[in-house]
């Protein structure tokens, strides 16, 4: 069996039969692309059907060896697994080498947030008077809003958008759909932007149900959403480390900060675990712990 068809057929089955998105797609794939080079790398070529525990081991050494952090040798370790499990169910292999193989320990680290006055100069800063103004307040707006990941807010349909009851529908990772409550000023911001500006841009065929469109009239790219930001950032002086996912972060932290259920987060993120969101509780431990070392007169 070659690489590239089995590489074909991994990619067939995720798409088809575990209905992942797009961009899951494309990760996993990568994944696969790096176990592919490594084994390009041998001495002795190795395939699909002859990769050992012992390969694998010797592959996660040379994944650190090039610098890939801890979290992103799990990604691919995932990615590996899943491999080698669609391999074995297609009986191209008969045993799964990647059965025993260990993932690392990862330190789960702490995302970066932006604080509610931060969010609110970032807003400020866009320039209304631009034809793109108030389709990048209604962008910001949204995904700070109801805590939309990029490729979501990239995504997003006039169809899915419920502002009468103040909701929207998104569509997540794996093409999961989930309802998600939506601000007064998002929803304001949207209506600026669909009811005053976008109804003068020309549409591309095929285009008609995005939300947000470029000049040309096609949706917008994930990359110009960050580019965007961190002009807007770098414009009022935010040094730190930023991105469309920062705002994210910030929603969720400020809802937890605020006293939210953990469960109700998760829903509105559409995490699929609890673990995940958990993270904000210790985000909050933080915010409680610098509170009583700024205010406590005994701190």
């Amino acid at each position: 069996m070659d690489w590239r068809s089995a590489i074909k057929g991994f990619q067939a089955y995720l798409r088809l039969e575990k209905s992942m998105s797009a961009n899951s797609v494309e990760a996993y794939s990568r994944d696969i692309e790096k176990l592919y080079q490594f084994s390009e790398s041998r001495e002795v070529k190795l395939k699909p059907e002859t990769i050992t525990l012992t390969n694998l081991r010797d592959f996660i050494v040379w994944v650190v060896e090039i610098g890939m952090i801890p979290s992103s040798q799990a990604r691919i370790l995932s990615g590996c697994k899943a491999f080698f499990k669609y391999l074995l169910m297609e009986n191209m292999i008969s045993i799964d080498p990647s059965e025993l193989l260990e993932a690392p320990k990862i330190r789960r680290t702490l995302p970066d947030t932006l604080s509610f006055h931060e969010i609110n100069s970032i807003i400020a800063a866009i320039d209304l008077s631009k034809p793109e103004g108030p389709r990048n307040k209604a962008i910001f707006e949204t995904m700070y809003g109801s805590g939309l990941r990029v490729s979501e807010a990239v995504d997003l349909k006039l169809s899915n958008l419920y502002l009468d009851i103040e909701f929207i529908k998104v569509t997540g990772k794996g093409n999961k759909e989930r309802l998600v409550p939506i601000g007064t000023e998002a929803i304001k911001a949207l209506k600026i932007w669909i009811e005053q500006v976008r109804v003068h841009t020309p549409i591309k065929k095929g285009q008609e149900d995005y939300v947000f469109l470029n000049r040309r009239g096609a949706k917008l790219t994930r990359q110009m959403i960050f580019l965007t930001l961190k002009s807007l950032a770098a414009t009022v002086g935010i040094k730190k480390k930023i991105s469309p996912h920062t705002l994210r972060h910030s929603f969720a932290t400020h809802l937890v900060e605020g006293g939210a259920d953990l469960r109700a987060v998760q829903e509105m993120l559409g995490h699929e675990s609890i673990t995940t969101t958990e993270i904000y509780t210790h985000l909050d431990r933080e915010y409680l712990k610098s509170t009583i070392s700024q205010f406590h007169p005994r701190s």
